[in-house]
């Protein structure tokens, strides 16, 4: 079996690849890769066949890997891993056979390693099984956060998500802005708020800032490919989203 990672933590990589060497040394790593654009790339341009499993982070550097699928097409078995599980019912909108929540254990990825062999061996039961997960995961999915309390003086305020226009990330201060231009800061990481916001009302633009679609104004073609939010309100910096998101941010606006 020839398979692939997708990780952008060196240390979840080389842990994950020490788990599946120990389980079963017969499985072939054949890369490890680390960004959205650096996944597009290989399995565009790769002249080798295509790996028989992959193993693919849900929250890589540059963007949910679910971007990778607006620009390729991967047709063999994925296991999920992340930390967040928000995005499970998400995952299985592609053609998912588990979802591993960090860390991963020895035990569940000998489950997902045995549900790969059990599709492979009876391909009919691949429907079945999604079926099952998401039923399962329904259960247990929650809702995405309305109000955080913030420091305003001597006190902590709620603050509705609603009333953000903006989150950015400032010398490691993250900073939420309110549609008041008022500024407030916030204890999450900009990963954590990814992952708490709805993603129906917020997107996460580039490493440095997360976006409400009520700020939007309108949207600027930039050189390469790349888009820039025009925000109704100043913010900081030129807000750039790349190539490879920019058709994720065009179908945001205008859902």
């Amino acid at each position: 079996m020839r398979a692939i990672i997708i990780e952008d933590e060196n240390f979840a990589s080389q842990a994950l690849q020490a788990l599946i060497r120990e389980i079963d040394p017969s499985i072939e790593l054949v890369a490890t890769l680390q960004s959205i654009e650096e996944s597009v790339e290989w399995f565009k341009f790769n002249p080798n066949p295509a790996p028989d499993l992959v193993f693919m982070d849900i929250h890589l550097a540059d963007g949910p890997s679910f971007a990778i699928f607006d620009e390729v097409k991967i047709t063999c078995p994925i296991i999920f891993t992340t930390a967040y599980d928000e995005y499970a019912l998400k995952a299985f909108e592609v053609n998912s056979i588990d979802y591993l929540l960090k860390p991963i254990s020895r035990e569940n990825l000998e489950r997902a390693l045995a549900k790969y062999k059990n599709l492979i061996a009876n391909p009919d039961s691949h429907v079945e099984l999604i079926n099952t997960l998401v039923t399962s995961l329904k259960k247990g999915v929650r809702n995405y956060k309305s109000y955080f309390l913030v420091p305003e003086k001597d006190k902590l305020i709620p603050l509705a998500t609603a009333d953000i226009a903006y989150i950015y990330i400032d010398v490691k201060v993250v900073r939420a802005v309110a549609f008041s231009n008022k500024t407030y800061y916030l204890d999450q990481t900009l990963d954590e708020l990814d992952s708490l916001l709805n993603p129906d009302d917020f997107f996460r633009a580039n490493r440095q800032y997360i976006i409400s679609r009520k700020a939007v104004k309108d949207l600027s073609i930039w050189f390469g490919g790349k888009m820039i939010v025009n925000l109704t309100l100043p913010a900081p910096e030129r807000i750039t989203v790349s190539k490879l998101r920019a058709k994720s941010v065009k179908q945001w606006v205008s859902a």
